[in-house]
């Protein structure tokens, strides 16, 4: 027993892990702007595409330019539901943190944001806001290491 198993967890870069969620946020609220009006209430699409068989049929820079936008709806769509599940599986103040700063038609203040949630300043700044952004990068599987040469890696 004189022996005991020792590991060392790698260090989370903090500001870099909290900026690739939030770029992730903002890319999803970009990603809604695409999405046409009627179908904004359904998140979740699923299309099926039958890729092009490699034969010696010609193709069309039409059919091209269609295959590619349903591509990216698909990618699209795809992120959106990924968002979705992440922030569905926070905490009710947690969800509505995020949902109220950045899926809400306004962009709100940290002020706005921890009044509306009967928080105080510094308890939403310092352990709130933090733990969201860290407990949403885990999900997401984005957060950054830092390494020993003082890089950092990117799960």
């Amino acid at each position: 027993m004189g022996n005991q198993l020792t590991f060392k967890l790698p260090e989370i870069d903090r500001k870099e892990t909290q900026q690739k969620v939030e770029d992730a946020l903002e890319m999803y609220r970009m990603y809604l702007l695409t999405v046409p009006e009627e179908r904004l209430p359904k998140v979740t699409a699923s299309y099926s595409l039958v890729p092009p068989s490699s034969s010696n049929q010609f193709s069309s820079s039409v059919e091209d330019a269609v295959i590619e936008k349903v591509d990216f709806e698909q990618e699209r769509d795809e992120y959106i539901e990924r968002i979705r599940k992440a922030v569905n599986r926070l905490t009710a103040r947690e969800r509505q943190m995020v949902i109220r700063k950045y899926f809400g038609e306004d962009e709100l203040f940290d002020y706005e944001i921890y009044n509306e949630l009967g928080m105080g300043e510094t308890f939403y700044n310092q352990k709130f806001k933090p733990r969201v952004y860290y407990k949403l990068a885990f999900i997401l599987r984005i957060e950054v290491y830092k390494t020993e040469a003082g890089k950092e890696t990117v799960k």
